[in-house]
Formats: C-alpha cells, structure tokens, sequence
C-alpha cells in the first residue's frame, strides 16, 4: 500500500486541494493524451466462471461490497459484472494529492472510501455515477515522522470494512478503532457520525501503529499492528486482549473463515490465530516461509507481499519472498494440529524479477498473481519507465500446483479483481518504453490469460494507481482510484 522511497511531489506537477468539492472536478489531463492509443483489442464477450461461493460473513456487509479485498476470504472476486470494454465510458474526479485505496459500497450503491493525503486520512462517500462527494468525515491526523514519506506511511489508513449495519469499521492514527455510521442530517443530506470508539492504547506501544482490522464469525474484532501485534476488542464490552510476534512486522490485511480461524501474514510466516479464553489471540498454527535475503523493490518488507487469500474450503495461498523466483505457496487451513500443512510451492515470473505487494485473486481452485517488481516510487514509473512484466494463473489443487498461464502485461502497482460473471480479470496497466507514460485499465480472460482490451486513463503520473485496488460496483462499473483522484469506467450504450 504504499512505496519505500521518497520522490519528489514537485516533479508530479499535481495541486493540493484541502477540501474537497461537493461538484467533482475531472482529474487535469495529461500532456500526451492524443500522442497514444486510447483504446486496443476488442469489446469482450461474457464467458462466466463457475467457482464455489465465498460465504456470507455474519458481521459483514455484502460480499464483493465490504473491504478492500471484497470479503472475509480475501477473494478478490466478484460475483457479478464488470465492464466488457464497449463503447467504454470514462468519468474521472480530483480531490487533491489524495488516493482513496480502500472502497466499499453501502446498501444504496453509494461509494463510501477512505482517502489519504499530506495530512492524514478522512472517509468520504462519493456519488457512485458522478463521483461528487456526499459526505466527509475528517480522521486523527497523521503522526509526524522523519523516516517516512506520507506515500510511505502504512499506519492507520490503509484498511477498514462495513459491517452488518453499513458501519464503517475504521482503525486510526492515535491506536483507536471508529465505528462510523452513515447517515443523514436533518435537511436529509447524506453525514456520517461517530457512534463508537475503542481504545487500543494499552496494546499499540507509542513507537507502533495500527495496520488492518477485520472481524471473526461471532463478531470480535481483529486487528494488527506493524511490529507484529495481533488483537482482538470484544464488540459490547470494549475488552482489549493483544499477544506479540516478537521480531516480526506485519505490513497487510488479514482472513478470517467460518471456523474462527483467523489468517495472518508476517514478514516471517503465515499464521493460523484462534480464539481463546477470553477472546485471548491463540496461536493455532505457524508455517514460516522463504523470506530472502533482502527486501525486494516493489516490496514493503522482507517477506509476503500478499494478505492471505483463503481457496475453496480447505485452503489458504500466499506468496513468500524467494530468490531467485517468489512461490505461490498453498496451505492447509483447519486448525488439525497433525496436518501436514504445505500442500504445494510454484515459482513464478523471470528469475531475478519477481515480487508482489498486492492481494492474490481466487477462482475457482486456482490464483491469480500480479509481478509488482521494480516500483519502488512514482518515479520508476516515469519517462518511460515501467516495472517487471507478468501476470501468472496458478492452479492450487490437492495434488499440487501448477503454473496454466502466465499474460506480459505490465501492472505496476494495483490490486487486481476479477469478475466471475464476465471471466475477466481486471488490471491497471503501464506498458513499459512509451515515454508518454499512459495508463490502462486492462481486462485479461481467465481462462486464457489473453489480453481482451485496454483503455486508457491518461498519461503522466497524476493516473499512478500507487497499489490502490481496482472496484466494481453493484451495477457494473469498474474503479480505479489515483494519486490525484478517482476513474470511474462503465460500458456505454451502442448502436
């Protein structure tokens, strides 16, 4: 979610706006728009994917609606459309230096985000048609830091979910979980309000941070924090219970499954937590991994890049940081003590250039991971440049894994989706040595790892997605949030 370098916010050229309009104002064009292609392949024909249902959470909103990665599973999927590349409708807004990574969608098919700047973070919902802002409600503000670069700065901004309620689940800057209720002022203008809070100060030290949050099925709340805590909050009582990974850092979100185990990553090994006495995290199982020798660009840390993303009902994927090829790595879930846990390793990508920093996508018994290598920061994005090729399917059967196609687009940074309605998987693109540097929003066929089309945003590095995910919403349309705002993409009507 965010680089390990600094750069330069001058050589972006993009304008700080510190508020944002309630009337969406287009994200400013790129030099080079009319110099390259604004659109190549052809409109796609849906091919749906049979591939089991992810279940429903109990304390969760819809699947497909509720977090970044869609459910409890970390699927990445989505049951229903996403655009086929017809007569392709492209809206865009800016709302300043300021990417809205995290987006979910309450009942009324509203945008509701939560959108980091310079300062910190705020939520906003957005019109889902015209990305006007309906509603703003500011969050504690960024810790002051020598080390990092806001672009950097992972603490209490990258993740939060909608509940059962339609209630943003949020974690903060100042070790506090906000429960925000969307609602509505006396003249019936969409608001938020902050209807509760639990302090995580005696289980976050001074010199750690909140990273993600994410609820079991009898509705206790997790969360983690950077230097390897794990937690739970009891939801009526406030009761706070929190162990630590000595030596560990954890850099992403996490998975939970109907059997209350709780899956989580760190920059050693994958975990299985399971509640205990009291609600006490208990560690169920651990399963360390290949983490290399060092942290590789397009890496947070040294190790997985990937939230966990749980497969079917038996199985839990990852990747792990190996040299000279990271290895999609499948496990054993259950929480069988005598299991033997590693059910298959595949290597992946060129030798030498392999990495991931985002979510793996699951369908059907098979993944699919995006090669992140090389971003390091805006910039390695510019003049032309690009990052390490490939995009890899990988079947993660009982009887082993096994690499079923591996696609040549670039897609530096976004979190990828796919649609099981369409069989299109959905990417943000850069082709490398095009010094205009343009951007596509891509669809790839599952089956085949065929590019089908390509449509471009803009050019220059305001379109930089910045590891932001990519969303589809309840009628159809795609998302893609930038460095400098949000694209909206929907199928237009044809002749």
């Amino acid at each position: 979610m965010g680089p390990r370098r600094t750069w330069s916010l001058l050589a972006l050229g993009l304008v700080l706006v510190l508020a944002a309009p309630a009337t969406a104002v287009p994200v400013p064009p790129g030099p080079f728009d009319s110099a390259v292609a604004a659109s190549e392949g052809e409109p796609a024909e849906p091919r749906p994917v049979r591939s089991r249902p992810v279940p429903q959470h109990p304390h969760l909103a819809a699947n497909g609606a509720n977090s970044m990665h869609n459910d409890a599973y970390a699927s990445d999927v989505y049951t229903g459309p996403g655009p086929l590349g017809r007569n392709l409708q492209m809206t865009s807004a800016t709302y300043g230096l300021e990417e809205c990574a995290t987006m979910s969608f309450d009942r009324q098919g509203r945008i509701v985000a939560l959108c980091g700047g310079l300062e910190g973070s705020r939520m906003m919902m957005l019109d889902p048609d015209s990305l006007d802002v309906l509603a703003v409600h500011p969050l504690p503000p960024r810790k002051p830091s020598t080390e990092t670069t806001p672009l950097e700065d992972l603490c209490g901004g990258a993740y939060f979910y909608l509940d059962e309620r339609d209630r943003a689940v949020i974690e903060t800057t100042n070790a506090q979980i906000w429960v925000v209720a969307l609602d509505e002022t006396p003249l019936g203008t969409p608001s938020f309000t902050l209807e509760h809070t639990y302090d995580l100060s005696a289980a976050v030290p001074d010199d750690d941070c909140l990273i993600a949050l994410m609820p079991d099925w009898e509705g206790r709340i997790w969360f983690v924090t950077q230097e390897g805590g794990v937690g739970t909050v009891h939801p009526r009582s406030g009761r706070v219970r929190s162990i630590r990974l000595p030596g560990e850092r954890i850099v992403n979100s996490f998975a939970t499954d109907e059997s209350g185990g709780v899956f989580i990553v760190s920059d050693h090994a994958l975990y299985r937590f399971d509640a205990g006495r009291r609600g006490r995290p208990v560690v169920t199982w651990r399963e360390p991994y290949d983490r290399g020798s060092t942290e590789k660009p397009g890496q947070l840390s040294q190790g997985s890049g990937t939230t966990p993303t749980l497969v079917g009902d038996d199985l839990v994927v990852i990747t792990d940081n190996a040299e000279p090829r990271m290895n999609v790595l499948s496990f054993k879930r259950s929480a069988a003590a005598r299991d033997r846990r590693l059910v298959c390793r595949r290597p992946v990508f060129r030798k030498g250039e392999s990495a991931t920093e985002n979510s793996i996508v699951a369908v059907r018994r098979s993944v699919l991971v995006e090669n992140n290598h090389g971003y390091t920061s805006p910039a390695t994005t510019m003049n032309g440049a690009s990052t390490a090729p490939g995009i890899a399917r990988v079947r993660v059967g009982r009887r082993g894994c096994g690499t079923m196609w591996t696609s040549d687009e670039t897609a530096p940074t976004s979190v990828p989706k796919a649609s099981l309605a369409n069989g299109l998987l959905y990417v943000y693109g850069k082709p490398p040595g095009v010094p205009e540097d343009p951007w596509y929003f891509t669809a790839i066929d599952v089956r085949t790892g065929r590019t089908t089309y390509r449509r471009l945003t803009g050019t220059g590095p305001q379109w930089n997605n910045h590891y932001a995910a990519i969303y589809l919403g309840p009628d159809g349309a795609a998302y893609v949030a930038t460095l400098a705002g949000v694209v909206r993409l929907a199928d237009g009507a044809t002749s």
